[in-house]
């Protein structure tokens, strides 16, 4: 370890103990965040500045701090499996009709797939506006070595239709499922937990004198896992500060400045459909504003670590703590969200990049046909994505050569992808968090007796 490295650490374990200094009642979570993110972001432009992104001192740098991001990161990946089981569970037993638990389910997916379609237009607009195109762009050694990759697991792929994928989804062993080794791991937890709570109610119907005891059992595993959660929560502004070190000084300047017009496109995009998150809410009597400043440090979380799945127990408890969100509705939208329907990587993402390949095989990306084929088969992959392992990557690699595109202009981004990715997995959770919300709302048109609701969604002013 070189003395430019043992310094960098100093410096970094210096930042650290002054965010300490944010773990105090009067600093809410939001502020220990932005600390988090303000800091990681000036220490990893320092080490850009003074090293360079590619230097030796930086990357010997990021694997001591990436002990503190990664070991975050699998933390909150360690209570995942085990809230999303609890949780769904307390769900379908917190119900007392088992029929609402279809149209919530329902209301929830219909939302994801449904904004995921408005991305997928959206991002077909962006790329045409800006002149996207995928002629010109640079193909070097690494970007020939993931284009082989990709083309492999496309041939991997290839013969998955919709159907398996579904397959895919439901468990077959549930203590398999439950070590997350699928990429559907957490669905299957999901349905079986759903199964659980539904074998719970009929037993509760049978015998209520059990079904009292069920659901006190119930509420106190699920009191044990949430303050699980909280005593990870509360290492978050630790774990963005060496995330967000990673990302920044780990990039390349000349990347970035070579494809600086997709970034632009991606991100206006993405602030587009945040609008279009914003607007529904708004419909359906929500004050944006005050949505916005709540979930402002799942989002800024999200950003950090670029995984809808490590966010949802921040995004469950926020949903219920702060939105106010019944505990069934934002479990399934939290749960969901991370695996159906994600509005950036399954919609923004692969159709910018179906639309930038267009031209090049001759096909005008504006016209009707091209435009509804696209955002049809984008919805159907988003629905279906996580059966082969989820991410903008995998989404691309189902629509591309669903329209007859190759696969291989998702190699040439590969330099970017990180800067991009971060504001997609924002898009993703705010996506389940507004379905969240509003079938919050939608509850009440459904009969007091169906669901026990510990609130109302965040009202307008």
């Amino acid at each position: 370890m070189s003395i430019q490295v043992i310094i960098n650490l100093v410096v970094f374990v210096g930042l650290i103990v002054f965010l300490t200094r944010f773990k105090r009642p009067k600093f809410s979570l939001s502020r220990q965040v932005l600390a988090g993110l303000i800091t990681g972001l000036a220490f990893g432009f320092g080490l850009q500045f003074v090293y360079g992104g590619e230097s030796e001192v930086v990357a010997g740098t990021l694997e001591w701090t990436n002990v503190v991001g990664n070991g975050y990161i699998n933390l909150l990946k360690m209570v995942i499996m085990p809230l999303v089981l609890v949780m769904m569970i307390a769900a379908v037993v917190r119900m007392h009709k088992i029929a609402a638990l279809g149209k919530i389910g329902g209301m929830v997916v219909l939302i994801l797939i449904g904004t995921t379609m408005i991305a997928a237009f959206v991002g077909i607009l962006m790329a045409s506006t800006f002149g996207l195109t995928a002629e010109g762009l640079t193909e070097g050694a690494r970007e020939m070595a993931r284009a082989d990759t990709l083309i492999a697991r496309q041939a991997a792929t290839a013969d998955l239709g919709l159907a398996d994928m579904l397959v895919r989804f439901i468990p077959s062993n549930v203590f398999h499922d439950l070590t997350g080794a699928r990429p559907t791991s957490v669905i299957a937890v999901v349905i079986f937990g759903v199964l659980f709570g539904i074998a719970a109610l009929l037993v509760s119907a049978e015998d209520p004198a059990r079904g009292e005891s069920i659901k006190h059992f119930i509420e106190t595993v699920s009191a044990i896992i949430m303050k699980l959660v909280h005593l990870v929560m509360a290492l978050t502004p630790f774990g963005i500060l060496a995330l967000m070190t990673k990302v920044v000084a780990g990039s390349n300047a000349a990347d970035i400045l070579n494809l600086i017009s997709f970034i632009a496109a991606s991100y206006v995009a993405i602030l587009i459909m945040f609008g279009v998150h914003g607007l529904l809410l708004r419909l359906n009597g929500v004050d944006v504003i005050a949505y916005y400043r709540k979930v402002w440090p799942v989002l800024t979380f999200a950003f950090g670590s670029r995984s809808s799945a490590a966010t949802i127990p921040l995004n469950v408890e926020t949903q219920i703590s702060e939105l106010n969100v019944p505990q069934p509705v934002a479990n399934l939208a939290a749960t969901f969200g991370a695996t159906i329907g994600q509005n950036g990587c399954a919609g923004i993402y692969p159709a910018m990049l179906a639309t930038m390949m267009a031209p090049v095989m001759g096909i005008d990306p504006l016209t009707v046909g091209f435009i509804v084929k696209l955002v049809a088969i984008v919805a159907i992959s988003s629905f279906g994505i996580a059966g082969v392992g989820g991410g903008a990557t995998f989404a691309a690699l189902v629509v591309l050569p669903a329209m007859g595109f190759p696969v291989t202009i998702v190699a040439l981004l590969i330099s970017i992808e990180p800067l991009i990715d971060m504001a997609r997995t924002a898009l993703n959770v705010n996506g389940s968090m507004t379905a969240g919300v509003i079938t919050g709302r939608y509850l009440k048109d459904l009969p007091v007796e169906a669901v026990e609701a510990d609130g109302q969604a965040l009202g307008a002013d």
